[in-house]
């Protein structure tokens, strides 16, 4: 019987952080994980795809060479080859952690943990693991088992999996969801993307780049339907223009086989169909029930603002507690979980939390959109500023998109940022700590940012909102 004096259950971005800082204040850590380390954002989602996108970026750019007086012939891609790139990097990064995890102390048991009891696991076989198929990875029946442990605290950090499409025929050969999309060994002539939140949108950039014939379904009225309206139109204009079909207020009824997908009276044939309509808490065989864990309507796990569930002794972190289901939310659960086991009075805040969609433009947002600024009852200032009128946009040779600021009218506090636009991801980190700090939009214009740069756009979007705009022309 092993015994620690924390017992982690899962090594993704959340489940890996909390064993860290965990380790690091003093405790005794062993961490459970039945597949590589990292999850899924190291293995497939948010890494194995930016490297498959920045593929496809190079691959437009060199194509359009001409535009910056660089003459290339013959361009092509080798799908193979990328695929290949992409599984390198997620190898040297989940091969880093699983060194950091060995460095920190912590004891990884490979397996899948099943609670027989509020301080007790036992420990099944991992199983084969189908990084290319495309199935559930926590399987609802474990394997024999082959070890137990207790501990004086669990963290659970057991993540989550796509959800199918809930329509006949979803279930079809050739129906995928974004786990087996990377499973695909050449690029698909037609594909049909069934979502169009951050995870379809991303992938039909990604195949449109490649060549793919891309339609795009949505049942909200605009894609990215959790970021600001301006943004989500913005997107579905730019994928018109580029040639995706872009169907929104749209549902599928059903998929016949041949992957005829059934769009109210559209019929549309596809080689590939990719659903992206959310994901399910990987709870299964955890044995939650014998714990005592309690779970929300939808399955997900129940904490509080300290990570704790209803069982002392007992947190859950990251994408299986449903409350926003981002890499960096996992870590900074994981962080504050692991703080509060160890003594300290942590608390998470998700009043703060940054967003990032890596389609072509970027999209990226923190805070308060402008429709739920004036549900919440402010009165507020809208401003944008395109980068089109940004000089290291223009030399960059991408002008498309624009940063949005929601701002109270009276003081000026920054209640939002939205951008739309190149390196929006990396941009968006001024917008969060200004709303962290209660920052005004006085501040951000006052705050003198380096020339050329992408990131005065947030200056000038304050200075727009200001009513003091230097680079577009003043509202008439």
């Amino acid at each position: 019987m092993r015994e620690f004096d924390l017992l982690v259950l899962g090594g993704g971005p959340g489940g890996y952080v909390a064993a860290l800082r965990a380790a690091q204040r003093g405790l005794s850590v062993g961490l459970v994980e039945k597949e590589r380390p990292g999850g899924v954002c190291l293995n497939w989602g948010c890494i194995p795809t930016k490297a498959m996108l920045r593929s496809a970026e190079v691959f437009q750019t060199v194509k359009a060479a001409a535009e910056y007086g660089v003459h290339a012939e013959n361009v092509g891609f080798d799908y193979p080859a990328i695929r290949q790139r992409k599984d390198g990097i997620v190898k040297t990064l989940t091969d880093g952690v699983a060194g950091l995890l060995k460095a920190n102390g912590v004891t990884v048991v490979e397996g899948h943990a099943t609670f027989t009891g509020p301080a007790t696991v036992d420990i099944h076989e991992a199983g084969p693991s189908p990084i290319a198929p495309d199935g559930p990875r926590y399987a609802a029946e474990p394997a024999a088992r082959i070890d137990q442990a207790t501990a004086r605290n669990f963290v659970i950090a057991t993540g989550s999996t796509p959800a199918r499409l809930p329509v006949p025929g979803g279930d079809l050969p050739g129906v995928i969801t974004s786990d087996g999309a990377f499973g695909l060994t050449e690029v698909p002539e037609r594909i049909v993307i069934i979502g169009g939140s951050a995870v379809g949108a991303e992938w039909a950039s990604l195949f449109h780049a490649f060549g793919s014939e891309v339609t795009i379904v949505e049942m909200q009225d605009r894609l990215v339907p959790a970021e600001d309206a301006e943004i989500g139109k913005a997107l579905g204009r730019s994928f018109t223009q580029r040639g995706i079909t872009v169907l929104t207020g749209a549902s599928v009824t059903e998929i016949t086989e041949g992957l005829r997908v059934h769009v109210g009276d559209r019929k549309l044939d596809a080689d590939v169909v990719l659903v992206g309509v959310g994901r399910r808490p990987n709870t299964a065989a955890l044995g939650l029930d014998a714990a005592g864990v309690a779970t929300d309507e939808r399955g997900f796990i129940v904490v509080d603002d300290q990570l704790r569930t209803n069982v002392a002794g007992v947190h859950a972190i990251g994408d299986v507690t449903g409350k926003a289901l981002l890499a960096h939310v996992a870590s900074h659960q994981g962080i504050t979980a692991a703080d509060v086991i160890a003594g300290h009075d942590a608390r998470i805040d998700y009043t703060v939390v940054p967003a990032a969609t890596f389609t072509h433009p970027e999209i990226a947002s923190v805070g308060l959109s402008e429709a739920a600024a004036r549900d919440a009852g402010h009165d507020i200032v809208a401003a944008k500023f395109p980068f089109s009128a940004l000089g290291r946009a223009r030399t960059f040779g991408d002008t498309e998109g624009f940063v949005k600021i929601v701002a109270g009218e009276r003081h000026g506090e920054v209640l939002g940022v939205h951008i739309f636009g190149p390196s929006a991801s990396d941009l968006i980190t001024e917008g969060a700590l200004a709303i962290s700090l209660e920052a005004t939009l006085d501040e951000l214009a006052d705050t003198i940012h380096a020339h050329p740069t992408l990131g005065e756009s947030g200056m000038e979007a304050a200075l727009t909102a200001l009513g003091l705009p230097v680079h577009v022309p003043p509202k008439r």
